[in-house]
């Protein structure tokens, strides 16, 4: 049952991620998605470090669950970084408008580190989910650093 309401969010997710560009009428509503969609991941980024760092007692077949989702909403919030959407209620910095390459290229990064992360939780191995919410913590930590506010 788990695993057909992961499908049936990564296909969802993957039916909204394609013209998502195109579904923001007004900048606001992008930044409200973008910001929906970090606010989600996180919650279940926060579940897998809950294990890597002892809070919680490891669940494999959890910690498989949060990192498929975080896997599938690590691809959405990009489109919603377009034009007009550097104003408003929003932390984004305006190097994501004037670095482009860069911020491209931190994205890239966080979601090819948490593609690993979701690899290593289908393990089940805990050595190797917390070597890799290791990296994928540090590439989000990047992105912070350089692209959002406080």
């Amino acid at each position: 049952m788990r695993r057909l309401i992961t499908l049936s969010l990564a296909f969802a997710a993957a039916a909204v991620a394609l013209p998502a560009a195109a579904q923001f009428q007004k900048p606001e509503d992008a930044i409200k998605y973008r910001k929906a969609t970090f606010t989600v991941m996180a919650a279940h980024f926060s579940r897998l470090g809950a294990m890597a760092n002892g809070r919680v007692p490891f669940d494999a077949k959890v910690a498989a669950e949060n990192a498929e989702i975080v896997n599938t909403l690590a691809t959405l919030p990009w489109d919603a970084f377009g034009p007009g959407t550097d104003k408003g209620d929003t932390r984004a910095l305006p190097a994501i408008w004037t670095e482009q390459a860069k911020y491209k290229a931190a994205s890239d990064k966080m979601v090819a580190e948490v593609g690993k992360l979701n690899a290593a939780a289908k393990t089940g191995n805990l050595d190797a989910i917390k070597t890799a919410f290791g990296a994928a913590g540090q590439s989000c930590k990047a992105c912070h650093d350089n692209f959002r506010k406080d």
